[in-house]
């Protein structure tokens, strides 16, 4: 009877243990490591770390608390672990778009991150495509989808584990995970111009694409960034004469004059760009003037920041143009006459500001472009 009675206590409470511990999965309480989550943009794609935040807490953290190398760490399935990068579950990275990694390429995904740290200054960095385990206690090495070696560095003291993303550029960033007195950085690069070009080709296709705007939009980015110049042409020329709400004016045509200069068409350029500037206001006239003097293009600038000032007599950008065309000729004392003409037409402090800086170079002989 004792027996049967202990047997019966013995089942009951696996049962309870059973039902108790989902529900114990289920509170929401506070983690010793606090959860972070940093991201960052490159482009129009983002990049995402979020992980569990352990102290320092006067430990000794490599080669002791995190060991060198892999480990069994006698729970899971995982017969060597790497370091999870953090603590408690997964240390997750995700990437909106495909990217490269150390020059490596790496499919657009969620991805466990987890770290081989070695005790001659190195570290590699998985990215496993399994994310949603418990730290690194069922890794499993036919499920990396990248590995890249690095070399750490040593920094001041960082007493939480913190990931940053730094260095950033129109197409790169440093992701670099900071603790005790390390970094591990590694160099994700993202092809912004293709994956930018790819979302313009799917948007002009939806509701974007019923908006003129858009499609002159996808043109220039096209143009000024290695685009296809045949569909850049054809998505400008839908805007001036196609089906696309088409209407004449500066930006598209101008638009166009670049795609067409930069083909190699110059005089089919000129032509569509001498027509833009029947359309454009005294600004846009001067900008392109600055523009061509930055070519080099010293002759044309002078033709249309004189053209400026016959079709906007009167107005201060006129006289600061000429006076820019001029100096790129090296006639700084006709320079210098139109600039003071300008100095006394200029109607704010900060354009006054600038072109009395300019007064002293060109009192000075020196080019103000």
């Amino acid at each position: 009877m004792k027996q049967v009675y202990k047997k019966a206590i013995w089942v009951w409470s696996f049962i309870l243990l059973l039902f108790a511990t989902p529900v114990m999965g289920q509170l929401n309480l506070p983690s010793g490591s606090q959860v972070a989550t940093v991201s960052q943009r490159v482009g129009i794609s983002d990049i995402t770390v979020t992980y569990s935040r352990p102290s320092v807490n006067g430990r000794e953290i490599w080669g002791a608390l995190v060991p060198y190398g892999m480990n069994n760490l006698g729970f899971g399935t995982a017969e060597e672990s790497p370091w999870r990068a953090g603590a408690n579950e997964n240390t997750i990275i995700e990437f909106s778009s495909d990217v490269k990694i150390e020059g490596k390429d790496l499919a657009a995904g969620t991805y466990g991150l987890h770290m081989v740290i070695k005790e001659d200054g190195g570290a590699t960095i998985i990215f496993s495509k399994n994310h949603t385990a418990w730290g690194s206690y069922f890794y499993e090495p036919s499920e990396d989808a990248l590995k890249v070696d690095v070399t750490t560095k040593e920094v001041a003291h960082t007493e939480q584990l913190t990931f940053s993303i730094n260095d950033v550029t129109a197409t790169t960033a440093t992701v670099a995970l900071n603790w005790e007195k390390k970094q591990i950085p590694f160099t994700v690069e993202v092809d912004v111009p293709t994956i930018v070009l790819n979302d313009i080709r799917q948007k002009l296709q939806n509701s974007p694409g019923f908006n003129r705007q858009t499609w002159e939009q996808a043109a220039n980015y096209a143009l000024n960034n290695d685009g296809d110049l045949n569909e850049a042409l054809g998505w400008i020329n839908g805007t001036i004469e196609g089906q696309f709400y088409s209407q004449k004016n500066f930006n598209n045509l101008s638009i166009k004059a670049g795609i067409l200069t930069k083909q190699g068409k110059t005089a089919e350029a000129n032509a569509v760009m001498d027509e833009a500037l029947g359309m454009a206001t005294v600004f846009q006239t001067h900008a392109y003037g600055r523009q061509l003097i930055a070519q080099n293009d010293k002759e044309r600038a002078m033709k249309i920041f004189k053209l400026n000032a016959k079709n906007h007599k009167g107005q201060w950008p006129v006289d600061f143009g000429l006076a820019r065309a001029h100096a790129a000729m090296g006639n700084y004392k006709t320079a210098l006459k139109h600039l003071k003409i300008a100095a006394g037409r200029a109607p704010d402090q900060p354009n006054k500001d600038a072109i009395a800086g300019y007064l002293v170079q060109l009192e000075k002989g020196e080019d103000i472009n």
